[in-house]
């Protein structure tokens, strides 16, 4: 029996692994439910969650590519009031911690979200998807500016006493910088990466593949990517470090780890195989073992400056 500790801490929240399910690729939970124990999870992030029900954008909403998928849902979701109502009773009865992942199109509607949040029984922690366009400043994302990522955190940060964590954009130049300017807002933890902006395009028709014309790249193809932003980010934050990116096995994931991240998300592969989530917790109980680690916090961080051989 594998005795080592995989418990992790996200800025309060107290992870039994540091396996946790992304936002918009596990439903909210119920979906998965049938596939195993959810409650073998660290953690799990809602669907993206607004003020009011939103549609998402016209179809096709998603095409596979090389080495991952683009998607253009929009954000769809059941508003606040369906959440709380009938989406958060069966959460609760999960043995695992819930982290509702909030946005909005201008700063005032994350703070007013972060504020009914915070009165919800059974939420451990909120995560702050800030790659939405700010509709006052002409549809520029939030994350892709330091000056508005800093003022969406803190306009969160002052509405909730709950762990806070800020998904950050890669669609920049430098990532730790906003990264940074989150932190000084009070995040008590930052998530990374979220989707690469993408297209596809059919060649008989010439038309886009999707509705939306863009979406958002993810899968294996990105993981390079988001290993190296998720290791400049980890030296350059006092704040956790969650990992995400084409995450799709237990390797993947100590790759993440190893870097500096103290917990990872699975997004992609969780709609190949929907058991990703309990495969990985499995696989980094192997790896302990195998290795003879008693915590995981030994592997968090332990990347060595020689290159392989």
């Amino acid at each position: 029996m594998n005795s080592s500790s995989l418990a992790v801490d996200i800025g309060g929240i107290r992870l039994q692994n540091p396996v946790i399910v992304a936002s918009g690729t596990f439903g909210y939970g119920r979906e998965f439910s049938s596939f195993y124990d959810l409650s073998r999870l660290g953690a799990l992030v809602t669907k993206g969650l607004s003020l009011e029900p939103a549609p998402g954008n016209p179809p096709p909403r998603t095409v596979e590519t090389c080495g991952g998928m683009i998607n253009a849902i929009g954000l769809e979701n059941v508003g606040f009031e369906v959440f709380a109502r009938e989406k958060l009773p069966f959460l609760r009865t999960l043995n695992t911690a819930v982290i509702v992942n909030l946005y909005g199109k201008q700063v005032e509607e994350y703070g007013e979200l972060a504020r009914r949040v915070d009165g919800l029984e059974g939420v451990a922690g909120i995560e702050l998807n800030i790659s939405c366009p700010n509709v006052k400043a002409g549809g520029m994302a939030f994350g892709t500016d330091p000056e508005a990522a800093y003022a969406v955190t803190r306009a969160a940060r002052d509405r909730t006493a709950l762990p806070l964590i800020v998904k950050l954009s890669p669609n920049v130049t430098d990532i730790a910088t906003i990264a940074q300017g989150v932190e000084k807002a009070g995040a008590d933890a930052v998530s990374l990466i979220n989707t690469v902006s993408a297209m596809a395009v059919d060649v008989a028709t010439r038309k886009p593949k999707l509705g939306n014309k863009v979406g958002g790249l993810s899968g294996p193809a990105i993981k390079p990517i988001a290993l190296r932003m998720v290791w400049e980010t980890a030296r350059a934050v006092d704040i956790p470090v969650i990992g995400i990116g084409g995450i799709m096995n237990a390797t993947d994931a100590l790759e993440f780890l190893i870097v500096g991240a103290t917990a990872i998300q699975i997004g992609t592969a969780n709609l190949v195989n929907p058991m990703t989530g309990s495969d990985i917790v499995e696989g980094l109980e192997r790896y302990m073992e195998d290795h003879g680690f008693t915590d995981i916090r030994e592997v968090i961080g332990s990347l060595e400056d020689s290159v392989v051989p």
